[in-house]
């Protein structure tokens, strides 16, 4: 992969995509904002992917300080507090980060985050440089034109016990074969703006770097971290018209795999590639 794919893009780009439609803002039909809102986007996602407790290991950082690199609207942010973590959440994406505002009110967690409207390029422009016990950063960095300046600015948040947590799309997903064959039409010569274009539920996102394990521990160590866990997991299994309807309906292929063939697949196979490295 050549890594400097989306070099040129400018990040309002990236802004104002994320703008257009947040991610995640569609996992519920409750009025956008209420309780019954944000409960139901937390439990779909987490159903969806339950990887994420497993990965983020909420409660082990209760008492801590967790720096959330692309809190988007707020899910993990909200459970990191809940777990009680005090948290600093950042997001390109300003109305992303009106609904986690709102979100943290809801749930009477105003005085556990502190928000900052920031490029993750250039952090410490706006977020205080100080240490944190966790960085946490899942499905966001591969999003920004230039992941090695993110990640060098990462690194002056750390101390010597440092954790950093983060999740990158993964280069040899099934789902990238099937971005190849059915919407890029093969077109292999051009498979990062391929990816790019149909890696989330709204086309066209201007960025989309994708990653082997060993390209993104070079990633990650090249900014003075130290890989010390990689794992993959991840495939999408339900009819994508029946999940728009809020209905969880497995596809047929999907179906023709026994659980345990189904789950071999997803640790080999899978859309996220799960980091955590060391200071």
């Amino acid at each position: 992969m050549a890594t400097s794919a989306f070099e040129q893009v400018n990040t309002q780009a990236v802004q104002t995509y994320w703008n257009r439609r947040p991610c995640n803002i569609r996992h519920s039909q409750k009025p956008v904002g209420s309780r019954e809102y944000f409960d139901e986007v937390r439990d779909r996602k987490y159903f969806v992917e339950p990887h994420i407790p497993r990965f983020a290991q909420f409660e082990r950082w209760a008492g801590k300080r967790v720096l959330e690199i692309g809190c988007g609207i707020g899910t993990d942010t909200v459970s990191f507090a809940q777990a009680g973590a005090h948290v600093t959440a950042v997001d390109l994406s300003d109305k992303s980060l009106e609904l986690a505002r709102q979100r943290v009110k809801v749930y009477g967690l105003a005085d556990r985050v502190r928000f900052h409207h920031a490029n993750a390029e250039q952090l410490a422009d706006t977020v205080p440089v100080e240490p944190y016990d966790l960085i946490y950063s899942f499905g966001v960095l591969h999003h920004t034109p230039n992941p090695a300046h993110a990640f060098n600015q990462l690194r002056q948040y750390t101390k010597s016990d440092t954790t950093l947590k983060v999740m990158l799309y993964h280069r040899y997903a099934s789902k990238v074969l099937w971005i190849l064959l059915t919407q890029g039409k093969g077109r292999f010569w051009d498979l990062d703006r391929v990816i790019a274009r149909y890696s989330e539920a709204q086309t066209g996102c201007p960025v989309t770097y994708s990653y082997s394990k060993k390209t993104a521990a070079r990633l990650i160590e090249s900014s003075g971290f130290r890989v010390t866990e990689a794992w993959v997991d991840h495939i999408f299994p339900y009819r994508v018209a029946d999940y728009k309807q809020y209905r969880y309906v497995k596809s047929l292929h999907i179906r023709t795999f026994p659980p345990a063939v189904f789950r071999w697949l997803e640790q080999r196979f899978g859309w996220h590639l799960c980091l955590t490295a060391q200071a």
